[in-house]
């Protein structure tokens, strides 16, 4: 299976001839082939444009040409980003049929890297949800236990590099959607500094939430792929438009000050296990030369609270373009407005009726200010708590996840039991900030944990520093 290669190795390896882009190409497919059948995490496989792909790179090699630092690498895709001609669906009936007449930035930056997609990855629809189990093409189920979750929205990402059918997966996070599920799979999730990554071709949830980023199975790899994807982007007026300056290499964390998140450390719900880890690499990182304390970011409390009220908001603006007449699946009725009525009750999901319907709500006169403005106002809150934080600390860590991977099905019937999957993971989105996962210990069921290193925004290269001293110490 090609999780035996790294991406970086793989990439070498086809760059330098010892190894065809072809034979990486169906190893990843025969991998698919071997487990796709119990854990669903591909909504497409796109076998036969990567087998095109493959051939074109070994013809470039033959011929003496460099194909890109992702040479013959496969890479996986969340099926909310829109790839020319490619089904496109978000995991929703809403989008049925639709083949999008563009190609996102970040696939493009890939394709030009010499990296080859070779599937679209299953997601909670329209990237709501926690599990990946609110998709209309039914649930992902984790690698490591097939009874459990693999976590959400980018569930079928993280799968898909846990299950070793990739190195690498690109996901999109508007409130932990990658750095969750990462968690809940053994796997390197990160969100970038929000405008790091274009999001022009990713098909929107919540527009000043959402950014595009890595899974990968070591940092070194995620790392390779963000330099890749990342940077101005003329089509996305969000795009930060300095060029980022290279992650770099090291892992040297002396002299480093980090702090740990109480108000995320300690929050109700998270398993002592999961606490003890953070523990056990914030000691590490101390043992290894960093000055570790203890830190409050008091509004982090209230960070779940104000996101359920922004994302949906945001949502419900999002989401009223798929009224039956410009894309997909469209149910006839005696007018337009039954025609939309008809067409959204049979193409939108139960979450996703519900975050919209919640979204309109706060942003309806007479409840605006009490709901959506002053959920603003607490993401102001924790805006400024982490750039006070940030004036004493380098980087922060807390847990990703409260607890290890939840049976499918334990919290379906109960929204905000699934929503406090979240809770740690939510204000670095609110904040604009980056973060990521690295795996580090078990739980009691033996299935993966993550730690949290969270940095300032534009603080990916020192976060990179920390998430690859914690990835040594595991």
């Amino acid at each position: 299976m090609t999780g035996a290669m790294t991406a970086v190795e793989t990439a070498a390896a086809v760059r330098s001839g010892d190894r065809s882009a072809r034979s990486v190409v169906e190893e990843a497919l025969a991998a698919i082939s071997e487990r796709e059948e119990e854990l669903h995490a591909c909504n497409t496989v796109l076998a036969d444009a990567a087998i095109a792909r493959a051939d074109a790179i070994d013809a470039a090699v033959a011929h003496g040409e460099d194909p890109g630092p992702l040479a013959g690498v496969p890479i996986a895709l969340k099926d909310n980003l829109c790839v020319q001609g490619e089904l496109t669906t978000c995991s929703s009936k809403i989008l049925e049929g639709w083949r999008p007449p563009y190609t996102a930035t970040v696939v493009e930056r890939l394709l030009a890297a010499g990296a080859i997609p070779i599937a679209k990855t299953n997601l909670d629809e329209f990237a709501m949800g926690s599990s990946t189990e609110n998709s209309a093409f039914g649930p992902t189920r984790n690698p490591h236990d097939k009874a459990r979750v693999p976590g959400g929205s980018s569930g079928g990402s993280a799968a898909a590099v846990s299950a070793g059918y990739v190195p690498l997966a690109l996901g999109s996070d508007t409130g932990g959607s990658i750095r969750q599920p990462a968690a809940f799979c053994g796997v390197v999730g990160v969100k970038p500094t929000y405008g790091r990554v274009s999001r022009y071709g990713l098909i929107a949830f919540a527009s000043s939430l959402d950014q595009i980023g890595p899974f990968a199975t070591t940092v070194d790899d995620a790392a390779l792929l963000m330099e890749t994807i990342w940077g101005p982007d003329q089509m996305d007026s969000t795009s930060i438009p300095s060029r980022p300056d290279p992650i770099g290499a090291g892992s040297d964390v002396s002299g480093l000050r980090i702090g740990i998140i109480e108000e995320l450390t300690d929050v109700e719900g998270i398993a002592p296990e999961v606490r003890a880890s953070v523990e056990r690499a914030a000691s590490g990182l101390e043992g290894s030369g960093a000055h570790v304390e203890r830190v409050s970011i008091p509004s982090c409390a209230y960070g779940l609270s104000a996101y359920y009220l922004i994302a949906p908001a945001e949502a419900s603006s999002n989401l009223a373009r798929y009224d039956g007449v410009r894309y997909g699946l469209r149910v006839d009725g005696a007018d337009v407005a039954e025609m939309n009525a008809k067409t959204r009750a049979a193409g939108f999901g139960a979450e996703v009726k519900r975050r919209i319907m919640l979204g309109t709500y706060a942003l309806s006169a007479g409840y605006y200010d009490a709901y959506y403005g002053q959920a603003q106002k607490v993401r102001t809150l924790i805006i400024r708590d982490f750039a006070q934080a940030y004036e004493r600390f380098d980087v922060l860590l807390s847990p990703t996840a409260p607890t290890e991977a939840f049976k499918l099905g334990a919290k379906t019937a109960d929204p905000l039991a699934m929503y406090m999957s979240d809770v740690c993971t939510i204000p670095t989105n609110l904040a604009g900030h980056a973060a990521m996962s690295v795996p580090f210990g078990t739980g009691v069921e033996g299935l993966p944990i993550g730690v949290q290193v969270l940095a300032p925004a534009l603080g990916e290269s020192v976060m990179f520093t920390v998430a690859r001293a914690v990835e040594a110490l595991r």
